[in-house]
């Protein structure tokens, strides 16, 4: 869990809009474990420790189902502390019966997919050690290969799932971006993550900080040239990223607005906002 600590980059926090608060609040406290830090008539907070905020979900007015071929979230991902906490996932999942999307093996982690009633992805996964990831000329070998679900499933420990354990963080956050090169140069030149994965193809690619094998993805699959969501649409309304500190926000603001980004101060949030249109949160 290094990797989402202080003096890292790294993202801490998701927004999401949502068409129905109730139905959402019920699919992620049952289906995904999280936890209600606060609610209102209109929004929730989650968290996985009782203490520290990893989801909020809202419900707008007017609120408009999610189109696909937009920018905005591809899939939020909850990085848990250990593999038996995965496989106490799908054991809970699978005894749920509630649709998996996908279940992966990406030689640097193990990860579960799958999408809440609105259609927002969500990857649930845990790390191989660090120690094990391969790189190549700066690259992190990834790839998306079938999930050993026996193998996994054996790993429960005969252990009962309960929610989301403590430890639990967002690992990283995949989005859909309208053009990848001015991604890139918005996340590394900007806020300051290293390309470290473009060897999926054309259509993505992945940054990230101090060696880990991403905190955010990018791609095209669906989004190539697309415009963003309607501001009430079902789907992200903004994250978080946090910086070491102030001098190392300071400096990023300095580099963006020199870039010709889009940031503002807004109650108190240093916000900006990538080629895509996906707003940011700058933290310390």
């Amino acid at each position: 869990m290094g990797f989402h600590q202080k003096a890292t980059i790294f993202v801490r926090d998701v927004h999401l809009l949502v068409q129905d608060l109730q139905r959402s609040l019920s699919f992620y406290q049952d289906v995904i474990g999280f936890k209600t830090l606060s609610s209102s008539a209109s929004q929730a907070v989650l968290t996985a420790d009782g203490v520290t905020p990893l989801l909020k979900i809202e419900q707008p007015e007017n609120p408009l189902p999610r189109k696909q071929n937009r920018t905005g979230l591809y899939h939020f991902a909850l990085l848990l502390p250990d593999r038996s906490d995965l496989a106490r996932v799908l054991l809970h999942l699978l005894q749920s019966g509630y649709p998996l999307q996908g279940a992966s093996d990406h030689l640097v982690s193990e990860a579960l997919y799958l999408a809440d009633p609105d259609g927002n992805g969500i990857e649930i996964y845990s790390d191989r050690p660090s120690e094990t990831w391969k790189w190549q000329n700066g690259q992190v070998i990834m790839a998306t290969e079938p999930l050993n679900g026996e193998d996994l499933l054996a790993a429960t420990g005969g252990v009962k799932w309960a929610g989301l354990p403590e430890g639990t963080v967002m690992g990283h956050i995949h989005l859909q971006v309208a053009d990848l090169d001015k991604a890139e140069r918005f996340y590394c030149e900007g806020l300051g993550f290293e390309l470290v994965n473009s060897l999926y193809g054309q259509s993505a690619r992945f940054v990230s900080s101090s060696g880990y094998h991403h905190h955010i993805g990018l791609n095209t699959w669906h989004s190539k040239g697309a415009p963003a969501p309607e501001k009430n649409s079902a789907g992200l309304k903004s994250y978080s990223v946090v910086l070491p500190d102030e001098n190392s926000r300071d400096e990023t603001v300095q580099r963006l607005q020199q870039m010709g980004e889009w940031v503002i101060e807004q109650n108190g949030l240093l916000l900006t906002k990538d080629p895509s249109g996906n707003v940011i949160h700058l933290l310390v």
